[in-house]
C-alpha cells in the first residue's frame, strides 16, 4: 500500500480532524500492539463514578501525538531548530509513550507483572517495535529514555508541562463533565519556547499555567483519586489476587490463554521477553472484565463476593481521612465481619483494610515550569505567580483511606 493511499484524519471530539503526518506513524497506529489500546480504558474504573470515562488509551495516544505536531510548529516559527529526524521522534515518542499499559490502565499497573511500571512494559514494546521497523525508531526511544542530548525534546513527552499532561487533563475533564478539569492546552502550547536548550513558557501564559495547575490538582481529587475509583480499583486488584491464590486448589480458569499465564507465572519485569511481551500484548480489559464474570460463580466466597461486588457496583464503604486510620477501628471491622462470615482473618482482609494516596500538583524539585520575562529572565512559575495557592500546589497533601463492608459498621 503507497502512502498516498494511507488514512490521513482522525476525527476527534476535542480537538476535531487529527493528521497522521506520515507512513511510519499509519504503520505503527496500524500495528497490533497499538490497536489494542482501543480496548484498554483510559481512566481505569472511573466510569463507575462518571459514567461517560470510557475514553481509551487509543484516544489519548492519538490526542497527546495531534499536540506533539502543534508545538513542534510553533517552536520551529519561534527558530527552534527541529531537524526532521528529531520530529519524527517526538511523534513516535508521544505516541507510544503509554503503550505498555496493560487492563485498565492504572488500576492493575503492578498486579499482572508485579513490581513494573507501565514505562518499563512501554520501553520494552518500543524496542520491539524499532527491530520490526528497522531501527525506525532509535531516536524516539532515545527521547523517552530521557537521554537525548537536545533537552527540550525529552521535557515535551515527559515534563511538569509535557504533551500527554496537556492530552488528558483537557480529554478526561471533557469524557467525565468535570469542567474544572478543562485546560486551554492550545494557548500554552502557542506560548512554549527554547531557551539554553529547556523548555519554557512565554510570561504572557503565566495564568494559563496558573489555570493548568489548579485543573491538574483539582482533578486528581476530585476523579483520579476520587474514593469510589479508589475501593473499585483495590477490589480489581484483590481480585486478581485471590484468584492467584486459589488458582491450584480451586482449579480456576481464566477466559483466555495470556491471562490464565500471568495467573500461572509470577512475572517481573526482568523476565520480559519476546514470548512475555506477546502474551502481555494480548490483554485488555476484554479479559478481566469475562474473567470476572465467570470467577462470580466461584465456590470461593471470597473471589465469588469480590467479583459480584465489582460488577454489580456493591461496593465497599470507604472513607477517606487526614489521619492515619486507627488500628482499633480496623480490628473491630475485621473481627466483625469474621464472625458474620465464618472467615479467617487472612479472608477477612480482603474486605478489611487501609491504604493512603498522596497528590502533588506541581514538583518544584523534581523539575520546574519556568517562565520566560519579557527582560529574557527565567523564573519558576510558583516565585512568578501572583497567586498564593499555587506554593502550595507544590506541598504533597496525603490522605488516608479505610475499606469495610457496610454491613460491619
Amino acid at each position: 500500500m503507497t502512502s498516498s493511499r494511507k488514512l490521513k484524519i482522525f476525527n476527534d471530539p476535542i480537538y476535531g480532524f487529527i493528521s497522521i503526518p506520515n507512513p511510519l506513524i499509519f504503520d505503527l497506529i496500524a500495528h497490533p500492539y497499538f490497536q489494542r489500546l482501543r480496548r484498554i480504558s483510559q481512566m481505569g474504573l472511573s466510569y463507575l463514578v462518571y459514567p461517560g470515562a470510557h475514553h481509551t488509551r487509543f484516544h489519548h495516544a492519538l490526542g497527546s501525538m495531534h499536540l506533539m505536531q502543534k508545538a513542534v510548529q510553533v517552536l520551529r516559527l519561534k527558530g527552534v531548530k527541529i531537524t526532521k529526524k528529531e520530529e519524527n521522534g517526538l511523534y513516535c515518542a508521544i505516541l507510544l509513550h503509554d503503550i505498555g499499559h496493560g487492563p485498565f490502565s492504572h488500576a492493575m499497573e503492578h498486579s499482572i507483572v508485579e513490581g513494573t511500571s507501565h514505562e518499563y512494559i512501554s520501553l520494552q514494546f518500543m524496542e520491539e517495535l524499532n527491530a520490526e521497523f528497522k531501527g525506525k525508531l532509535k531516536t524516539a526511544i532515545t527521547i523517552f529514555k530521557g537521554e537525548h542530548s537536545k533537552r527540550f525534546l525529552v521535557q515535551l513527552v515527559s515534563s511538569q508541562l509535557d504533551m500527554d499532561r496537556l492530552d488528558y487533563l483537557k480529554r478526561d475533564s471533557f469524557y467525565t463533565g468535570v469542567a474544572e478539569g478543562n485546560i486551554n492546552s492550545e494557548r500554552l502550547i502557542s506560548m512554549l519556547n527554547v531557551v539554553d536548550g529547556n523548555l519554557v513558557v512565554e510570561e504572557k501564559a503565566i495564568y494559563s499555567v496558573e489555570k493548568f495547575l489548579i485543573a491538574r490538582r483539582f482533578m486528581y481529587w476530585q476523579v483520579y483519586l476520587h474514593k469510589t475509583s479508589i475501593v473499585a480499583e483495590q477490589l480489581l486488584i484483590r481480585i486478581l489476587k485471590r484468584a492467584k491464590e486459589i488458582l491450584k486448589e480451586e482449579d480456576l480458569k481464566a477466559c483466555n490463554r495470556p491471562l490464565q499465564y500471568f495467573l500461572e507465572n509470577k512475572i517481573r519485569g526482568a523476565h520480559f521477553d519476546h514470548k512475555i511481551l506477546d502474551m502481555f500484548a494480548q490483554l485488555d480489559d476484554v479479559d478481566i472484565l469475562s474473567a470476572v464474570k465467570t470467577w462470580k460463580y466461584s465456590s470461593d466466597f471470597v473471589l465469588s463476593e469480590l467479583c459480584n461486588m465489582l460488577l454489580n457496583r456493591k461496593l465497599l464503604k470507604v472513607k477517606l481521612k487526614s489521619k492515619p486510620i486507627d488500628g482499633e477501628r480496623l480490628k473491630r471491622y475485621t473481627e466483625k465481619i469474621m464472625g458474620r462470615h465464618g472467615l479467617s482473618e487472612h479472608e477477612t482482609s480482603y474486605f478489611v483494610f487501609s491504604g493512603e494516596i498522596e497528590n502533588k500538583a506541581y514538583d518544584q524539585e523534581k523539575q520546574h515550569i519556568n517562565i520566560l520575562k519579557k527582560n529574557g529572565k527565567l523564573i519558576d512559575v510558583a516565585k512568578a505567580s501572583d497567586q498564593l495557592n499555587l506554593t502550595a500546589l507544590s506541598n504533597t497533601v496525603t490522605k488516608y483511606y479505610i475499606c469495610y463492608p457496610k454491613e460491619s459498621v
